[in-house]
């Protein structure tokens, strides 16, 4: 009986995928059943290969090699995923297996896992896909019986290839012309270089502001209104001058108020719409403070592992209208507290979601990320985890609710022929915001007191309050999110069109590569935080200094995919487009080799390289810091210090390892300082610590051979802390 290979992109899927199926033959790399042997990729397995591959003089790193313009590109097999991808295709070319399942992520970049791995191991077999936005029992079994013909997704295929060759292209020759030229390690791309490009727009921005001083003039009236002065031309309420604010207070102290006009206006509001990637990691940053990857990690976790939410590398904010028929078990799922109050009121009253939500010309992949069938279980949640859970389900059921409905009233007001306003709202229905009652953002239910068109008052107290113009703010990682999705804020005098087109490909990037690119610009040092603002480096500065303009531009990232969503959807040639960024990557290349800009380092120490005498760097990296040398053709580099896990036992923070051999400290911030054999010692010695002699002794013994980013460190000391938890 023949069989069919699936290939999922993570182990954790496919064994879901292998237990829905009946597969139970659990094997080294694979599961396998009567129907079906299910395999799995630890994200990708295969690369496009390194330049050395096409030519061994790529292996050094010099200007006068530059461009690399292979004419095709070639994949690789990565490393320390070789012997998975040996099972795979191992498992892909048995005689038994007449076909290929692919089961990856539903999108650009799943496709392109599977492909490669089917192309770097000669697969010719029939290609089957698997189509779903939930890794629930539910959605699996559906998403079986709805399998797709895989030549239906080859164009996807090609658009995501030429992604990634262009990025080759463009970025392996751009950032070794920067760096053989300007001798320091500087790296740029399509997207991740207009977004510092951005950065330093708005950083600029704050510097040439210059704070001006304005007045709002205000009189209360005996009823208790304060009506506040409005230019009637402009609309203005603001004074920049304090001599007409001084002369206007005069004018109008203790005078009567003639009321012109009382408007009442209906308005109501609907409910938002759902959470696309980018919408859900702006909110989480504003509300949590978290980082776009830190909200796509805990979302990728909600979506494989604990299964209670939809496919989170969504762009659309709208459902499809075939997933109408799931919304009672998605709300009875969703029946838990704080949540429960507003299921029964939906079912009470037998509320739909909104017509609004559903649109199907605005789904492409994925549709909106909504929860799934399957009931959450807190417990088994981080904190992050059920914060994001929550955000989701509200705004789900918030979809069910009426528009909220209310009366605003503004009434004007002639003092001594001047106008002055009052506003005021009156809440009448409460609709989708009952869902977020307990929000700090809710508005408040402010009306007027009656007032009628003719009537005079009298004016009791008048004032003006002091402001000054406020700067731009700093970017935080929400407003770069913003920033990337629709970049024309920073597109002054650029021409309409290529604005207009900017905003139709979606922005720079994608919903699945923008948190990846700002965590890449932070761990590049071209970008870093400051609380929760993002700011430019010295790096950051210079390396835009020293880019062609092109690549700074967020139009030119725009139009390219725009060619590559054109790709996808079959209207553009891959090979017209890859030609484009050949000659794109030469002209790059060329303007770098005749520039006659230099490049400071701003990290340069005292001490001089052992091996070639010139000055080290000191280099910080998420794992502690080094000393590396400035010559990337010397390659020497030196451990200073590694962030540990370990505690200090005064202020309970994060402690750094320090030093060498015998000499080795662990020091806090607090000023706390402790030799390690000290520490060990002590350690060992509490009653409540879990960690064996064994396990303190094979830390002792790492320490000399581990690299900067080895976690065994914090391994073992995460063991120490639990341990006294």
């Amino acid at each position: 009986m023949s069989k069919s290979v699936i290939l999922a992109e993570k182990p954790s899927v496919g064994k879901d995928i292998a237990r829905v199926l009946g597969c139970t033959q659990q094997k080294n790399g694979y599961i396998e059943g009567a129907k079906y042997i299910v395999t799995w990729a630890f994200g990708h397995l295969v690369t496009l290969a390194e330049p050395e591959t096409y030519d061994e003089k790529y292996k050094t790193w010099r200007l006068e090699d530059l461009p690399m313009l292979p004419a095709n590109l070639k994949l690789a097999v990565i490393k320390k995923s070789g012997k998975q991808f040996s099972t795979v295709k191992q498992q892909l070319h048995r005689n038994d297996v007449n076909e290929v399942i692919i089961a990856t992520d539903a999108g650009r970049e799943g496709e392109l896992v599977a492909r490669w791995v089917l192309e770097r191991a000669n697969v010719k077999k029939r290609i089957k896909r698997l189509w779903i936005s939930s890794v629930t029992d539910q959605a699996i079994k559906k998403g079986f019986q709805q399998l797709h013909d895989g030549q239906k997704f080859s164009s996807l295929y090609k658009a995501a290839q030429a992604r990634a060759e262009a990025d080759w292209y463009v970025g392996m020759n751009a950032t070794r012309a920067l760096t053989t030229k300007f001798n320091a390690s500087l790296s740029c791309g399509r997207v991740q270089t207009p977004t510092i490009a951005m950065v330093a727009e708005r950083e600029k921005e704050i510097n040439e502001f210059r704070p001006e001083t304005y007045y709002q003039v205000k009189a209360k009236a005996e009823n208790g209104v304060s009506f506040w002065w409005k230019d009637e031309k402009s609309g203005n309420a603001r004074i920049f001058s304090n001599e007409k604010t001084e002369k206007l207070l005069e004018q109008v102290k203790n005078k009567k108020a003639v009321i012109t006009s009382v408007e009442n206006k209906e308005k109501q509001q609907g409910p938002p719409l759902l959470f696309d990637l980018t919408e859900l990691q702006r909110e989480c940053n504003q509300r949590f403070g978290y980082s776009a990857k830190e909200t796509l990690n805990a979302l990728q976790r909600l979506y494989e592992a604990h299964k209670v939410l939809t496919y989170p590398r969504t762009d659309s904010r709208y459902l499809s209208s075939d997933l109408t028929g799931t919304m009672k078990e998605r709300l009875h799922a969703s029946d838990v507290p704080p949540f429960s109050k507003f299921v029964l009121k939906i079912n009470q009253q037998n509320l739909s979601i909104a017509k609004q939500m559903i649109n199907d010309k605005k789904v492409s992949d994925h549709h909106a990320i909504i929860p799934t069938e399957e009931p959450p279980r807190f417990s088994n949640m981080s904190d992050k985890e059920k914060k994001i859970y929550e955000l989701v389900v509200t705004r789900f059921i918030a979809a069910f609710f009426p528009d909220e409905k209310r009366v605003e009233t503004e009434v004007k007001a002639d003092i001594e022929k001047e106008t002055f306003t009052a506003k005021g709202q009156t809440i009448k229905q409460a609709g989708w915001k009952e869902v977020y009652q307990t929000d700090k953002t809710q508005d408040k239910n402010e009306g007027l007191p009656a007032m009628k068109e003719g009537e005079t008052i009298t004016i009791v107290k008048s004032g003006s309050d002091q402001g000054e113009t406020k700067p731009p703010s700093p970017l935080t990682e929400a407003n770069l999110l913003s920033a990337m999705e629709n970049p024309t804020r920073f597109m002054k005098g650029e021409d309409k069109q290529l604005v207009q087109t900017i905003k139709n490909t979606g922005g720079i990037g994608t919903v699945a590569t923008r948190a990846d690119i700002i965590e890449k610009l932070q761990n590049s040092s071209l970008l870093e935080k400051r609380g929760k603002t993002l700011h430019l480096t010295s790096k950051g500065k210079q390396l835009l200094d020293l880019v062609p303009d092109e690549l700074k531009s967020a139009t030119l990232t725009a139009e390219w995919e725009q060619q590559l969503d054109e790709i996808e959807k079959g209207k553009l040639d891959k090979n017209e487009f890859i030609g484009q960024m050949q000659k794109y990557a030469a002209d790059v290349v060329a303007d770098i080799k005749h520039s006659s800009k230099s490049f400071k380092h701003d990290n340069i120490t005292g001490t001089p390289c052992p091996e070639c005498g010139k000055l080290l760097l000191e280099v910080k990296g998420k794992r502690g810091k080094m000393k590396v040398c400035q010559d990337k053709s010397c390659g020497y580099k030196k451990n200073i210090s590694k962030t540990t896990n370990a505690r200090c036992p005064k202020c309970k923070k994060q402690m750094e390892l320090r030093g060498e051999g015998d000499g080795k400290l662990f020091v806090c911030k607090c000023g706390y300082k402790e030799k390690e054999s000290s520490f060990v010692e002590r350690r060992n010695k509490e009653k409540r610590d879990k960690a064996s002699k064994q396990d303190v002794k094979k830390y002792l013994n790492n320490q000399e051979q581990e690299e900067m980013n080895n976690p065994a460190l914090a391994e073992a000391l995460q063991k120490f802390k639990k341990g006294n938890d």
